[in-house]
């Protein structure tokens, strides 16, 4: 089953920006001018966005002298992607379950 945590990571993950910003992260390591590049937002949106993927923890970032670059956390992903497997797998099980009616 997901945990609290994860319905913050799935809500964060439908914005359509920071599924495109997941997706860039997911191939490079990237700062926030390479991100504003590749996505065409404006940089304060663009760090507005970066603090909501920080603050669920998909994201971290390594400062680089004036620059901040991000990267992904996988592992996050990872675990998350396994409790929507576990999830999938129950609902197979679970279609020869039905509860009848009152």
């Amino acid at each position: 089953m997901l945990t609290s945590a994860e319905p913050d990571v799935i809500r964060v993950l439908g914005d359509p920006l920071r599924w495109q910003i997941v997706n860039l992260l997911a191939r490079e390591t990237l700062c926030t001018t390479h991100l504003v590049e590749e996505t065409g937002a404006k940089q304060t949106n663009l760090s507005n966005h970066m603090k909501v993927l920080r603050e669920a923890g998909l994201v971290e970032t390594e400062p680089c002298g004036r620059f901040t670059y991000y990267k992904l956390k996988p592992e996050v992903l990872a675990r998350l992607s396994g409790q929507f497997a576990q999830l999938a797998e129950s609902a197979r099980g679970a279609a020869e379950n039905k509860r009848a009616c009152p």
